[in-house]
């Protein structure tokens, strides 16, 4: 069983970044510029947020968050990414989810444009995506694919059990999946006995916020799992969506939590915002 150490290969992809920024302030006289709208008092979304804040410090990008209360009305949230979506300085526009209930997320992630929308979560980036087209990719499911490269795991011909269907992870890793010629299976909430999924399967992600859902019996013998939840229990600990502890003993491959997907999520957000400062005209 080996361990795949998404915290070093994060940090490896943000020193590569560093000097990538190096290049474009000393050759184009730009800096890369990321936009965060945050609303409302989560105490995880703030984390998160400041998280990506640090980052991009330790980059060299510029960063400006805009806190909002969650009573804000969708219009002024509109009228915000609007005034961003005209500010040359900023590459990457990133809101943070989830939104509160009286704001359709839809229509304000469709608000942001489409060559700053570094989360991914565009329509015209989603459906590029889908037809195996460049464009900004979800940055979880990105970040997945990164380590699939670093560990050199050949995905032609696999089967792949992606568990979970979301908009921001399980349905943009199944579209990565394919285009890299894997066979995929997407399960979810309404998926009939899980187990006879994923106990076939060469490769496992998942990725639902329920702790310990993949069982020792649910995965194969030699198989690769990628666990993308991350869940704080009573005692306080975060854990993924994976028994880790009689799962890993399996598997020829194996992501951690903490240390495993979270770091390359963020790493991806700065890559793609990099991506947008480079074509920056």
């Amino acid at each position: 069983m080996q361990l795949i150490d998404g915290k070093s290969l994060a940090n490896k992809v943000q020193s590569s970044i560093t000097s990538e920024v190096e290049k474009l302030k000393q050759e184009k006289n730009i800096v890369p510029g990321l936009a965060v709208i945050l609303i409302g008092d989560d105490p995880a979304s703030h984390a998160y947020v400041k998280m990506k804040a640090k980052a991009c410090e330790k980059v060299g990008f510029y960063s400006i968050t805009h806190n909002m209360p969650d009573t804000i009305s969708q219009d002024e949230i509109v009228a915000t990414i609007e005034m961003i979506n005209d500010n040359p300085r900023i590459d990457g526009i990133l809101v943070q989810l989830p939104l509160p209930k009286h704001v359709d997320t839809n229509a304000i992630l469709e608000v942001i444009d489409p060559k700053k929308d570094v989360d991914g979560f565009h329509a015209y980036n989603v459906g590029r995506l889908v037809t195996n087209l460049d464009s900004f990719v979800a940055c979880t499911p990105l970040g997945v694919m990164k380590m699939f490269e670093e560990y050199k795991i050949d995905l032609k011909g696999k089967n792949v059990c992606v568990v979970g269907a979301s908009n921001i992870v399980g349905k943009p890793m199944a579209s990565l999946l394919l285009n890299a010629d894997a066979t995929v299976t997407v399960t979810h909430i309404c998926t009939k006995d899980l187990k006879s999924h994923t106990s076939k399967a060469d490769i496992v992600v998942v990725g639902v916020g329920v702790p310990g859902l993949i069982k020792e019996d649910m995965v194969k013998e030699g198989a690769i799992v990628i666990d993308i939840g991350i869940n704080r229990i009573e005692d306080g600990s975060l854990v993924g969506d994976v028994d880790f502890e009689n799962v890993s003993p399996k598997c020829s491959y194996i992501t951690p939590v903490p240390g495993g997907v979270g770091p390359m999520t963020i790493a991806m957000l700065l890559s793609n915002t990099l991506k947008s400062a480079q074509v920056r005209i």
